[in-house]
């Protein structure tokens, strides 16, 4: 065993940093490929004949159910096996799979190989997680796990602009091997594929040696580390249901944030992919490097659940931006305070992700990491913009009441989630006792 893991330091030097770089790409693709359906809404529901809420099943609930069901075997492969593999096989399905979105004729086609996308990307946090807790600890795992973290950002700003340019200038194609294809079907080709090349980049890595673990000792099962879990079930109950909350309002509000510009305000395609895909990229970025930062420096002046306190302030900044953008008439306003609610609700995930990484062992670290995920995606991408949808059909007239919608997901979620951390802050620092952390 390595120095580094026989007194738990952690490896320096450039090239963390390094993978570190690489895990961004991989995940800014991953974002890119999961989020483009977005912007192209209303011509995939001409398209495919579809409704709003089964447009949110294809960008919610065929994402999530597989990404959250594979995510458990998977997490377990990142404690047993050579992670770096798992995740370019994991961006190759991904990027297959986006491709063959834009070969989709009927909504079931669609839902499969949305299916397809969920598989492949359940692959890549876990993993990402994993490596980078064996690159880096204390606040450089925050800074770094804040920085892989912000790609959901530029993911999302990117696919926002691309698809809102790429649907205008893209001209339908027909060729003898796909047939005739529409210029929204193209975009999930051009989107896909170069992700193949992410996928041989990522082989490329070096595989760190894992820190804490004693050579020889046999890996934990799945039931050990429930019986785990369940042994500081406060903290970690406390944590993904906070999260729950928060990635319900997250998710719930980003999937239809293009549309309520579209149909309460008339922008086109383009207009929403440049305005709105700007904001998300500037503002979410910086709030989750902000969100870093702060729990950085907090970490550093002696509070130990600083990972968790970032939770709770960013859902309270979230909720009167959030209420407030979707409601206000005038579309500069309504963008301004979008980019208020985008830069608060981002500032948590760096710090969320690393405190499942604080009070976990190495060797159950993939497997926390796919239960947290699971319950996490399950409620954010595949319950949150199916409430919004449901909510606009139900409660507020159809299609134009998906802006009001949008405000009753944020007024339901962000109070859930604030006070469920406010209570789980003692019981984090008591499982950080246990794994013997101090700040």
């Amino acid at each position: 065993m390595s120095a580094a893991q026989e007194t738990g330091a952690a490896p320096k030097g450039r090239y963390g940093w390094y993978v570190v770089g690489v895990l961004i790409l991989a995940y800014t693709f991953s974002y890119i490929d999961r989020t483009i359906l977005t912007l192209m809404v209303g011509p995939i529901r001409a398209s495919l004949g579809i409704s709003d809420v089964q447009l949110s099943l294809l960008h919610g609930l065929a994402f999530a159910v597989f990404y959250t069901i594979m995510g458990v075997p998977i997490g377990q492969l990142v404690d047993r096996r050579k992670r770096t593999n798992i995740v370019a096989v994991g961006i190759f399905v991904w990027s297959i799979m986006t491709a063959l979105c834009g070969l989709a004729r009927n909504f079931g086609q669609m839902f499969g190989a949305r299916i397809g996308v969920g598989v492949g990307e359940a692959a890549l946090s876990p993993a990402a997680y994993s490596l980078l807790s064996d690159w880096f600890e204390g606040k450089d795992l925050v800074r770094a796990l804040s920085l892989y973290q912000g790609a959901i950002y530029v993911g999302g700003g990117i696919a926002t602009m691309a698809g809102g340019a790429l649907i205008a200038l893209v001209p339908p194609v027909t060729s003898s091997l796909t047939g005739p294809l529409e210029p929204w079907q193209v975009v999930f080709l051009m989107v896909g594929l170069p992700g193949l090349l992410v996928a041989l980049l990522m082989l490329t890595l070096r595989e760190p040696e894992r820190r804490g673990v004693t050579e020889g000792a046999a890996h934990p099962t799945f039931a050990a580390v429930l019986r785990y879990m369940r042994r500081n079930a406060r903290a970690y109950s406390g944590l993904i249901l906070g999260l729950c909350f928060a990635s319900l309002m997250w998710n719930g509000v980003a999937a239809w944030i293009p549309t309520h510009f579209i149909r309460q305000f008339g922008w086109t395609p383009p207009e929403v992919g440049l305005r709105y895909g700007a904001t998300l990229l500037v503002c979410g970025t910086a709030g989750i490097l902000t969100g870093g930062y702060i729990a950085g420096r907090l970490r550093e002046r002696g509070i130990r659940d600083a990972n968790i306190l970032i939770c709770l302030i960013s859902a309270c900044a979230a909720l009167p931006f959030g209420i407030a953008a979707p409601l206000v008439h005038d579309a500069n306003v309504s963008l301004l305070l979008f980019g208020f609610y985008l830069f608060s609700g981002a500032m948590p995930y760096g710090g969320a992700a690393a405190a499942f990484q604080e009070i976990t062992p190495n060797r159950m670290r993939g497997q926390v990491s796919a239960i947290y995920l699971f319950w996490l995606n399950l409620a954010g991408i595949g319950l949150g913009p199916t409430l919004v949808a449901w909510m606009a059909q139900r409660f507020y007239g159809g299609d134009l009441g998906i802006s009001a919608a949008i405000a009753s997901d944020v007024a339901i979620a962000a109070p859930l989630s604030a006070g469920i951390f406010l209570l789980t802050r003692k019981h984090y620092r008591a499982a950080q006792d246990q794994q013997g952390l101090t700040a």
